[in-house]
């Protein structure tokens, strides 16, 4: 009789230490998406402003212009931009729908990727139809109606990616980009004559194609600047929220750097296939309009390229440089011991 209080005594310490486990994997279950994408609606109104400047100063150009041929080729010339701002504003808006399909209906990953489908589908159906229905009705606006709506829907895609933060940063250094080579046709006269173009011929080819690769390398490190600051605005506002958050790795900073440049690819392959037969119209004009559709391409080709390479370094220089003190701090202490 005297050991079944002692018994019971001894057991009750015990039975706080079988619930401790339970209440505190509890809280872990409920952590709604602490690693997301800052800034999502902002990038998706500025990306479908974006995508509506093209889409105005395009028909402009269109309507401004002859009917006929000149049309047929000015319609070649603007369908790049059109279809890079359909590309981009596609996927930031359906990575804003991604978001908050995270925030309202659970972090799933169906959930996110149908939300980002279907939000880079609407896109697509709202540039198809105002251009349908802004643009003359022939078989030049269907063409840049269609591949509109096809890069939207491949945004859309794209921002349904489990990570968030880096497609964020993809974006934002895209739209940036496309924004300072606007920017950046200012300083074109200037930069060919700084480059030694007298008028001839040859000194024309080869200021342009300095004056491209300087474009190429500025629009690159932009890209690498604006991936890394908005991946690291994207890792203190998760740490705010749970400093339990895993910190990014540099295979993120390095593919997220890279991420601009790769869109521009994918435009150039977007354009090569769903506006192939506005560009066969186009370079069938006269000799010199299928010279300058053969250059550009190849232009915007070497663009992407030189994006893409200069931006993974950029991006990636710039973290590493971040965390040179405290890796070698952690790399000292094993010997110390």
């Amino acid at each position: 009789m005297s050991n079944q209080p002692g018994s019971s005594t001894a057991a009750e310490p015990d039975q706080p230490d079988t619930t401790d486990p339970v209440d505190e994997v509890a809280p872990e279950a409920g952590t709604d998406h602490p690693a997301g994408a800052p800034g999502t609606p902002l990038l998706a109104l500025l990306a479908a402003g974006w995508l509506a400047a093209m889409l105005w100063s395009t028909r402009e150009a269109i309507t401004s212009a002859a009917a006929g041929l000149t049309a047929i080729s000015l319609s070649a010339f603007a369908l790049p931009g059109v279809i890079s701002a359909a590309l981009v504003a596609g996927t930031a808006v359906a990575l804003a729908a991604n978001e908050l399909a995270a925030r309202r209906l659970g972090d799933r990953a169906g959930v996110r990727f149908a939300a980002a489908i279907g939000a880079g589908m609407l896109v697509g159906l709202g540039t198809a139809l105002a251009i349908n229905l802004t643009y003359a009705d022939n078989a030049t606006t269907n063409t840049i109606a269609g591949t509109s709506a096809a890069a939207a829907i491949i945004g859309g895609a794209i921002a349904g990616a489990r990570t968030a933060a880096p497609v964020g940063a993809v974006v934002a250094a895209a739209l940036g980009t496309l924004l300072f080579v606007v920017a950046f046709s200012r300083a074109r006269d200037p930069l060919f004559d700084l480059f030694g173009s007298d008028g001839s011929q040859a000194s024309l080819v080869t200021a342009a194609k300095w004056v491209s690769r300087t474009e190429s390398l500025l629009a690159g490190l932009l890209a690498g600047l604006l991936v890394f600051g908005y991946l690291t605005w994207a890792r203190r506002r998760a740490v705010r929220r749970d400093p339990a958050t895993p910190a990014l790795r540099w295979p993120v900073y390095l593919v997220a750097g890279a991420g601009p440049g790769l869109l521009l690819l994918l435009a150039e392959v977007i354009i090569r296939i769903g506006g192939r037969t506005l560009l066969d119209l186009a370079g069938a004009l006269s000799e010199a309009d299928a010279v300058a559709q053969t250059s550009l391409g190849t232009s915007r080709i070497d663009n992407g390229i030189w994006v893409l390479f200069v931006g993974a370094l950029t991006a990636l220089i710039l973290f590493g440089r971040t965390l040179g003190p405290a890796q070698r701090d952690e790399d000292d202490e094993p010997a110390e011991g």
